[in-house]
């Protein structure tokens, strides 16, 4: 069966693709193997879909980790605004939080889904569902041939958006890696990104517990990236949104047996807390320290606060100058080793990816092969949390073709 153009994922970046695509008189088809289109988008934000930020180029630029120059063009193209202008047109009410983050009015995804879908069908694209791809094959008339697990296509465009490897239950399972490679294209080895961090030594003991306004500091091969925010400890290590965009920012380093710090009082020098304990000592002198310490810290912390200073718990009043110091220091940068990020399939997101040197920025053509296109996360992009990396789907895809 021939069709013009066939578009392989029906996630945002797909779907942008098919749209652009039709604008200029194409006629499209989309093969899904899920059963329903967008089925990770369903999923992100808690089911609510985080689908953008609300800033210009430059905010979205700054806040991408791997080859941010890359998708000037692309998000110069399609911006957060034509993003929310799109959705909007087709009904959808949108709000924006804090962060700049914009959300449906309702917090639902599949608002965003059906909008989506409503753009499909007023472009009359032909999607097939479970229709999952098995191979891609450059033929030697310049078009291509795709086969899936009941049919064979030939096609003259062909534009692969599988999406990355992170949870491969919504069918991001690293077919586009395969497929790139099959079309001799070069693969960044995928890493995880946005995770949580597992913690070494750790036995769970802070489960559940969220800590507000800190700043998380890791130590790698002699560098220090931080991030300010709030984190949640749990059975197994950190979560929460700043060392999810940590982890991001570290997983190209060997982090295992790195140091993990955590500042409780980052708004605090050491002279003010210094001045804080002289004061909060003498009103509780007669205490011990371990039941002092919920006045700086949550309850549930404060044996392994103690753990970690290198005297034992002992009276207000018995707690030497040097001591203080060691309390402050403590305070300042209470300090865990970290034993690895956790697996790529519980990502938000995948880095790594098709190797961005080979693709046309302007439009995501392969510079190798005329008339192929790679767009959103199966590329070597990635960003931090914010409705960043939906932006980049959605600007990638609506980039084909137009340029």
């Amino acid at each position: 069966m021939y069709m013009k153009d066939i578009v392989i994922g029906a996630g945002p970046s797909g779907i942008m693709a098919a749209i652009a695509l039709s604008e200029i008189g194409d006629e499209v088809m989309i093969l899904e193997s899920n059963e329903k289109i967008c089925k990770k988008l369903f999923i992100t934000g808690k089911g609510r879909c985080n689908v953008t930020n609300n800033t210009d180029r430059d905010g979205i630029i700054k806040n991408i980790v791997s080859n941010p120059k890359f998708l000037y063009s692309a998000i110069s193209y399609f911006s957060p605004q034509d993003t929310m202008t799109l959705l909007e047109s087709e009904g959808v009410k949108l709000k924006t939080e804090r962060g700049n983050r914009v959300f449906p009015v309702s917090d639902k995804s599949s608002d965003i889904i059906k909008a989506l879908d409503k753009s499909l069908k007023k472009y009359n694209v032909k999607v097939l569902l479970n229709s999952k791809v098995t191979y891609v094959k450059k033929l030697e008339d310049e078009a291509f041939e795709v086969g899936t697990n009941e049919n064979k296509y030939v096609c003259d465009k062909l534009i692969i958006a599988t999406g990355g490897k992170s949870y491969p239950g919504t069918g991001s399972t690293g077919d586009g890696y395969k497929f790139a490679s099959m079309l001799g294209h070069n693969i960044v080895a995928p890493r995880p990104a946005l995770v949580p961090i597992k913690l070494k030594q750790y036995g769970g003991e802070l489960s559940g517990l969220s800590l507000k306004n800190v700043t998380c500091k890791v130590y790698v091969n002699g560098k220090t990236i931080e991030d300010f925010g709030e984190l949640l400890f749990t059975h197994s290590g950190l979560s929460g949104p700043i060392v999810l965009s940590l982890s991001s920012k570290i997983n190209t380093f060997d982090i295992k047996d790195c140091r993990i710090a955590i500042d409780l009082k980052p708004a605090l020098t050491t002279e003010q807390l210094e001045n804080r304990l002289l004061r909060d000592f003498d009103n509780y002198k007669n205490k011990d320290l371990k039941n002092y310490l919920p006045e700086l810290m949550p309850r549930s912390l404060v044996d392994v606060f103690i753990k970690q200073l290198p005297f034992d718990n002992k009276k207000v009043n018995e707690i030497t100058k040097e001591n203080r110091q060691e309390i402050i220091a403590k305070l300042k940068s209470l300090e865990f080793i970290v034993d690895r990020l956790e697996d790529i399939t519980v990502g938000i997101v995948t880095a790594g990816g098709v190797d961005v040197n080979q693709i046309n920025s302007k439009n995501m053509e392969s510079k190798l092969i005329k008339n192929l296109y790679f767009v959103g996360e199966v590329l070597d992009v990635d960003a931090l949390t914010g409705g960043f990396n939906i932006q980049i789907a959605m600007s990638t895809g609506y980039s084909v073709g137009k340029i």
